[in-house]
Formats: C-alpha cells, structure tokens, sequence
C-alpha cells in the first residue's frame, strides 16, 4: 500500500467521524494488544516507542509505555479504515489507516505556535519489543549516575545533564535531569558496546545512541522530534549534580508580588484577591505543552487537596504556544480536567516562545529561566523561595526529595508570623 501522506490523511479526517471498529475491506481492525511505532525523520532515524491497545467501557483506549509509565489515551476515534488518537494534551495527535495487514501508517501531527508540524508515522501490531538484542559477546552495565555533555553539532552552546540508569540483562531504563527537571521515561537497551534509548509521550520525541565503554559514554548523538539533533558524552561520577533549584531564578525582593490574568473562564484573577491575603501561596509558572509541568500538575493537584484547609492556596500561570485566548483555553482545560486542578489556571496571553515574556507578565522577576518555576509567596505578599524546574517521578529520590523540599519549604512559611 503506498503511503499515506499528511494531508491526504487530514483530508479524510475532514469527513464526519462514525465510532465504528471495523478495519480495510477483508483485513482487521484496530486490533487490542502490543504494537511497535516508531516516527520516521527525514534522516533515516527512527524515534521508537511501544503502546498497548485495550477495551474499555465500549471504547478503545491504549496506554503509551515508557519506561515504567503508562500515559492513557482515550480520545480514539475509528472511521472505517481510518484512526485518529488524540493526545489528553500537547495539541499533538496520531493520524493513520489501517494497512490490509493490520498495521499503521500514517503520520505524527502537533500544533506548534503558527502551523501544523508533521512527522511520518507507522505502528505494527505484535512487535514487543523496543529495539533488538542479540547474543553480546560482553554485556556492559551503564547502572549509575553518569556526568553528560550535550552539544549542538557546530559546538556553538552546550548543556549539562546528569544521567541515571538502571539495568536488569540488557534492558535500560532511566533519565536525564536538567535544568528543566528531566526528560522523563527513558526505556532501551545495551547490545553489545551500544547504548540505545527512546521515548514518546506526545510532545517530546527521543532517540539517544552512544557506545559503551567502561566508565565513558562516547560518540553519542540525540535526534528529537522530526529535526532536532545533538552530539553528547558522559563519564560515569557518583558525584554528579545540578546547580540548586532554588538558586537560578532571581527577583526583585523589595516589592510585594502582584500579577492579574483571566482564568480558563475569562474571569480576572489578582494575588490582591482576598482568597489569597494573609495565606502561603505557591505560583506555578507552566504551560499545557510542558511534561515535567505535567508531572508538577499532578503533584501539586494533590498537595492543594492536601494543604487547603491549613491556609495554602496554589494558582498557575499559563505560556501557551500562541496567544490565542480560546486555542490556550481548550488546551489549558484539557490539562485541568485529566488532573482533577481545584485551583485556578490563569492565562498569561504571552506566548511561551515572546523573548520578553518575563518583563510583560511578572517584571518582579529577573527572567523565567525554566518551565515549570514555581514561586513560594509567604503570607505578607513577598517572595521568599523560588524554585526552577521540576523532577518528576521518573527521577527516582529526585522526585521524592524534591516533594520533601515542598513540604518542608510550605510547613516552614505556614508556621512564620
């Protein structure tokens, strides 16, 4: 069959939609079990990634498997031959047709801040596995904490990452953490001396190679999503760590700090409002686009239900893709409802990518360096901690020392006069 260009599937996704499971004249349908996709870039690299399809309530559902993560897509729609599965959020969606022999082709399709971005896409039903092993002649074991340069192929910039590993046989899984958190589930192997690592969850697509070699991780590259690509290194170091959260981003610490947007529904909201005077207040600075802002949301979802009634409040503040009103609205509700946030999501009306977005929306703050930045208010309106960047539960004790920090940090300003 050839295959199926990107706009000829947004054409026929143009149609009326009928919730129906059949597949291709003679062939099967969307079939319930293990499937292989994989995002096809214009280099040849393939960025893999496995889901599993299930029943349920009379709908098809699937869960994308990363590592020890299972992100849940329920936004299925079959239409005779065709499949549309949409992302709980992101803007992003998988469009394909079933082939005669069961299988996916189609294409990768995310909203990005002024079109539409689209990757090659195809799924095949059965495969198992991420990548192949075969019988290695020496099994390296990149279990550890791994000290990792990142860099643009021309040398120009650079990144810091600390990597963390785990592996049973060949089997790896783990992150890297940044400035930004981390970048969540990673899962792969090692055959041989050759380290191969991917994930997908809908906005984020990687793909890191690097060969083993002892104590060193060398002639690594990194391709993101359909063009992204960076060379990198590491060397082991059970030492290896970031610069403090709480000491990147910088404020303004002889003024009270103040801000006014609309929330989802177009109401205006203050931190002069009197839902917040004289109570701890913690700001999260996200956007519905952000993963590690995924993972804060459902931390902080729970802390708030947590923490209400003892006088905290919680309030985010949106950088959406565009500034579009009712395109960040739908986004940024999608986002609420999957969490369960009782607290309110404002939208700033700067786009993520405005260069100025710090001095148009909070010039208490020297820049917003990461996304997600979440701001500890004390009762008097002041700043008094900021912290950048979030680890989530993919980090391990990261995460878990983390949450103690917010704990300890909320207890500590609940307790001041």
């Amino acid at each position: 069959m050839p295959r199926v260009t990107a706009a000829c599937l947004l054409l026929v996704f143009q149609m009326t939609l009928v919730s129906v499971v059949a597949g291709p004249a003679g062939g099967p349908g969307f079939r319930n079990g293990i499937w292989r996709a994989y995002l096809i870039r214009k280099d040849g690299n393939q960025i893999v990634f496995n889901f599993e399809v299930k029943d349920s309530a009379g709908k098809k559902i699937l869960y994308i498997r990363n590592a020890g993560e299972r992100l849940l897509i329920d936004n299925i729609t079959l239409a005779g031959d065709s499949v549309l599965i949409r992302m709980p959020f992101y803007e992003s969606q998988l469009r394909a047709v079933l082939t005669p022999d069961g299988n996916l082709d189609g294409a990768w399709i995310v909203h990005t801040a002024d079109a539409w971005r689209s990757t090659p896409f195809r799924a095949e039903y059965g495969e198992k596995y991420r990548f192949l092993t075969g019988k290695p002649v020496r099994l390296h074991d990149v279990t550890g904490r791994w000290a990792a340069v990142f860099r643009n192929p021309n040398g120009s910039d650079s990144t810091f990452r600390v990597g963390e590993f785990q592996q049973e046989g060949p089997r790896v899984t783990g992150t890297f953490l940044d400035a930004g958190g981390d970048l969540r589930y990673l899962e792969g192997v090692v055959n041989g001396d050759s380290l191969k690592l991917s994930a997908f969850d809908g906005t984020h697509a990687y793909y890191f190679t690097a060969k083993v070699d002892g104590d060193s991780l060398s002639g690594g590259q990194l391709f993101s999503g359909p063009t992204g690509y960076a060379v990198w290194g590491a060397v082991k170091n059970a030492n290896a760590h970031l610069e403090d959260q709480f000491a990147m981003t910088h404020w303004n610490k002889d003024v009270p700090f103040t801000f006014s947007f609309k929330d989802i529904d177009g109401n205006p909201v203050s931190l002069s409002d009197d839902r917040f005077k004289g109570k701890v207040v913690l700001v999260q600075i996200m956007g519905s686009w952000c993963p590690n802002c995924m993972d804060e949301t459902r931390f902080l979802s729970g802390f708030y239900n947590e923490y209400r009634s003892k006088g905290v409040e919680i309030v985010s503040l949106a950088y959406e893709r565009s500034t579009d009103f009712a395109r960040s609205q739908n986004s940024l509700r999608t986002f609420q409802q999957r969490f369960n946030v009782q607290y309110p999501m404002l939208i700033t009306g700067v786009a993520v990518g405005d260069p100025q977005r710090s001095q148009k929306t909070l010039p208490q703050l020297e820049s917003i360096v990461n996304f997600p930045t979440t701001i500890f208010v004390g009762k008097d309106g002041h700043i008094v901690k900021i912290h950048t960047g979030f680890s989530g539960p993919g980090t391990g004790m990261h995460y878990e020392d983390q949450k103690k920090e917010f704990y300890d940090t909320v207890n500590g300003l609940l307790a001041a006069n």
